[in-house]
């Protein structure tokens, strides 16, 4: 049930953000046009180690700003366990997702509140999300770029299609909180990235329940974000796993628009065209398959693809139930 007093929420998803969230508080704490709508800020706290919460608490004792900042306490460690949590807190129709390293714009929140005023059939729609490198990447490294929730389609509204199976990343990501409750499953197959789990895509998952369900997904060019990537993130000790964990998931994302009848048909399609993309990928890169970094990627995205079944049978993640809504792969 809805608890809708606000047009609007931003909420911040976090785990050990103490040192990010001063940055986007500010950007937030300064947005501009926000005066003909109510809205109000979350901080969720993904079960933190730092000082995440006593960050926020001295945000809160200056806050003088008309619209609140709030913050929560979400112990299931997970992205999609957290943004859930912001779904259920949210006193906003429309609740806008921030990572602690996005950051918007001046006029963020209120482009991300009229897109969902003039399109009311959206049910989630992505920011314009640029890269801030700490350091330049490999000259070729635009070919995975996408996977660290880069996302440049042009300046002019998308709709994301079906038939294209693309969807936006959950940075910058707004959702109708209206689409969520109604088609969103109270538990995910994918949980986000944890220790001892390396399964990610939870926001692909939801996206697709809510795409599924019949309401549109678009990407909005005047929601822009910066999203701050460390060197880390460019190192093979980070990106390997990183896209094994994408790989690993796609099994779930790729079935739940469809129909239970046709999931043996299309697994078996899924599965050829991953042998195929493996082939062509081995044939056209050689032995840089194992020298460069952005080759090596995308072997192990293609790999991790087409064993995803198996390994999520295996690991036992493919029959879960909830209080009131059942997920199971093989329905």
């Amino acid at each position: 049930m809805m608890n809708n007093c606000l047009d609007f929420t931003v909420a911040i998803p976090t785990y050990n953000g103490a040192s990010r969230l001063p940055e986007l508080l500010e950007r937030l704490r300064n947005q501009n046009n926000t005066e003909n709508f109510s809205w109000e800020i979350i901080v969720v706290d993904n079960n933190s180690t730092d000082n995440t919460a006593k960050v926020v608490q001295t945000y809160q004792e200056t806050w003088q700003s008309p619209y609140p900042l709030k913050y929560c306490f979400e112990e299931k460690q997970g992205a999609a366990y957290a943004r859930k949590r912001a779904v259920v807190e949210a006193k906003g129709k429309l609740i806008g997702f921030l990572d602690d390293d996005n950051y918007p714009i001046f006029t963020w929140v209120a482009a991300a509140y009229t897109f969902g005023q003039k399109y009311p059939h959206a049910g989630a729609y992505g920011s314009q999300i640029h890269p801030e490198w700490e350091v330049e990447p490999p000259q070729n490294f635009q070919r995975i770029a996408a996977f660290l929730a880069i996302t440049e389609r042009g300046d002019l509204p998308l709709l994301y299609k079906p038939s294209k199976k693309l969807l936006p990343p959950s940075a910058g990501l707004v959702v109708r909180q209206e689409a969520w409750l109604e088609s969103v499953p109270n538990q995910p197959i994918l949980t986000g990235r944890v220790t001892g789990n390396m399964l990610t895509s939870e926001d692909l998952e939801m996206l697709s329940y809510i795409q599924k369900a019949g309401w549109e997904i678009w990407y909005n060019p005047e929601m822009e974000v910066y999203h701050r990537i460390p060197s880390s993130r460019l190192e093979k000790d980070y990106l390997i796993p990183f896209f094994k964990g994408i790989g690993l998931s796609r099994y779930v994302t790729r079935m739940v628009s469809i129909k239970p009848g046709f999931k043996l048909i299309a697994l078996l399609g899924y599965m050829l065209n991953d042998l195929r993309k493996i082939a062509w990928h081995l044939l056209k890169y050689r032995r840089q398959v194992k020298l460069d970094l952005v080759a090596a990627c995308e072997m192990q995205l293609f790999l991790s693809s087409l064993i995803s079944p198996f390994y999520l049978w295996k690991a036992g993640y493919l029959n879960i139930n909830s209080d009131d809504k059942s997920i199971s792969i093989y329905e």
